[in-house]
């Protein structure tokens, strides 16, 4: 039943995420105003997930605060140090590219998952290749594989937070693929090739998940600890990679709407984890 749990909300989850991108992009709502918004509805979604469902979870377990908050610590400065090697890799392969195929392309969103991350976000850039975004695919492939040990964990614990675990990351999932549908789309021979070539990336995420659940199923006492390190990754990339993109100056209207989305995040958690304890 968890794995079956497992292997559906990780699929939903990876394609999922990249269908909603691709049917928001077509009706307009892809550019920036559109893209802001739904930065601030995932901050929040992660948030809510992190310091409501995960971390409780996590210390409701026999492991001490002590051991799990150094988890935590330590997870947060591993993430930090993966981005810093993935903004130095993607900086040095633009750098030393072939010669007059590099250009930078703007993305939306960055969010590092427990196997690894890449570059969707922070401003930084991409190099675009005459090859298809090939090297943009293998990070977004690693990244969607990290996800999918992280929802494993959470589904492990309970299915109900791995239900809105998984909500969480497709809500931080959206605006990133958003981005490597603009990139792609002008590498890739037509739209629907890139919709396919993204697709095929975050059914990793899928593969993720198995992974994930034999990996913590044989390792069920370390588990605390693994809710601790997926608690870390929603809490890196709320703070570090999405709240940092909505501040900027604005206009009161624009600071109500963003401060309203960023609430509806925490909002939907709210109301789905209910939903799941009803049920």
């Amino acid at each position: 039943m968890v794995l079956l749990a497992i292997v559906a909300a990780t699929l939903a989850t990876g394609i999922g995420s990249v269908w909603v991108a691709a049917l928001l992009m077509r009706a307009g709502l892809g550019g920036k105003e559109g893209t802001q918004h739904l930065l601030s509805l995932a901050a929040g979604a992660l948030l809510a997930t992190a310091f409501m469902h995960l971390l409780p979870e996590a210390f409701e377990s026999q492991a001490g605060a002590h051991d799990l908050f150094a988890t935590l610590l330590v997870g947060v400065v591993f993430f930090f140090l993966l981005d810093k090697a993935e903004l130095w890799h993607h900086g040095h392969e633009h750098n030393h590219g072939t010669q007059g195929h590099a250009h930078a392309h703007h993305v939306h969103e960055r969010g590092p998952g427990l196997a690894g991350h890449h570059g969707h976000g922070h401003g930084h850039t991409h190099a675009s290749r005459p090859a298809g975004g090939w090297t943009l695919l293998a990070g977004d492939s690693v990244h969607c594989f990290g996800d999918g040990v992280l929802i494993a964990s959470a589904f492990v614990a309970d299915i109900r937070l791995g239900l809105v675990a998984a909500v969480s990351v497709l809500a931080h999932e959206v605006p990133h693929h958003i981005g490597d549908l603009a990139v792609l789309q002008q590498t890739s021979a037509s739209r629907r090739m890139a919709l396919v070539k993204v697709s095929l990336a975050g059914a990793v995420t899928a593969i993720g998940g198995l992974v994930g659940y034999f990996l913590v199923a044989q390792l069920h006492d370390w588990l605390p600890y693994f809710l601790a390190v997926a608690s870390s990754s929603f809490i890196y990339v709320a703070l570090a990679d999405l709240i940092p993109q909505l501040q900027k100056r604005l206009s009161a209207r624009e600071t109500t709407l963003q401060i309203l989305w960023l609430a509806g995040g925490m909002g939907v958690v709210v109301v789905l984890s209910g939903l799941a304890h009803a049920h």
